[in-house]
């Protein structure tokens, strides 16, 4: 059986008849202390060449928004041209954009981006985290203040009439209210704050209304068990 402990050992019994080198004996080494496993990223293409064999559906249902939609969304979020990480890894401001756009479109974990971007879990890491920077210091005011525009009396109005018109009985009816409950692991202590009689599991409850466009016009939470 071929265990971390037999193979060092046959490394050094090896090493000490002198059939391996030093270099050979420091690779056998590292790779065996190795905390990532070994992803094969330089056997994808980048995302650029992938992106000329996707379909429309393909690029839809990945990253929830179609071809054309891309580049209007970059020019929304004031993506630049090319994004420089900490340690000099460069990324076009597409590429940025699809990463973030991949990774918050359905929970997956780092490994599991590297066959469509073709690029190892630490440049990802860092790729992602320089354009979520990005975003926020561009555009995070608009999350620091719920009085947005879209939520002007004139524009509330429009949103009442448009639901009235829709079959609703309430002609004053602009946005929907609606709970939701994040499952948490169990903690290890008040157990009882956080557990959810309701959905029987731990969790933090959130509550938001939505206006007829689609944006959250209120967010309220986290919250444990309300008694």
């Amino acid at each position: 059986m071929f265990t971390k402990k037999n193979v060092l050992a046959a490394a050094i019994m090896l090493f000490n008849d002198e059939i391996l080198e030093e270099d050979e004996m420091f690779c056998v080494f590292s790779e065996l202390n190795r905390k990532n496993p070994p992803f094969p990223y330089w056997n994808y293409d980048c995302i650029e060449k992938q992106m000329d064999d996707m379909s429309s559906a393909e690029i839809k249902s990945e990253f929830r928004f179609g071809l054309s939609e891309l580049p209007l969304l970059a020019e929304a979020l004031q993506i630049p041209q090319y994004f420089v990480c900490s340690n000099g890894t460069v990324a076009s401001g597409m590429e940025g954009l699809l990463m973030l756009l991949k990774r918050f479109a359905y929970p997956c974990r780092l490994s599991d981006m590297i066959p469509r971007f073709g690029r190892s879990v630490p440049e990802i890491s860092l790729i992602l985290a320089e354009v979520t920077d990005h975003i926020y210091r561009t555009n995070g005011h608009l999350l620091q203040d719920l009085n947005q525009p879209w939520l002007e009396p004139q524009q509330l109005e429009s949103f009442a009439r448009a639901i009235h018109q829709r079959g609703a009985a309430l002609s004053n009816c602009w946005g929907f209210v609606d709970g939701t409950v994040r499952p948490i692991c169990r903690p290890g202590e008040h157990q009882r704050i956080m557990y959810n009689g309701h959905k029987r599991v731990h969790g933090i409850k959130f509550q938001s209304v939505v206006a007829p466009n689609g944006l959250i016009a209120n967010l309220y939470g986290p919250v444990g068990k309300i008694s």
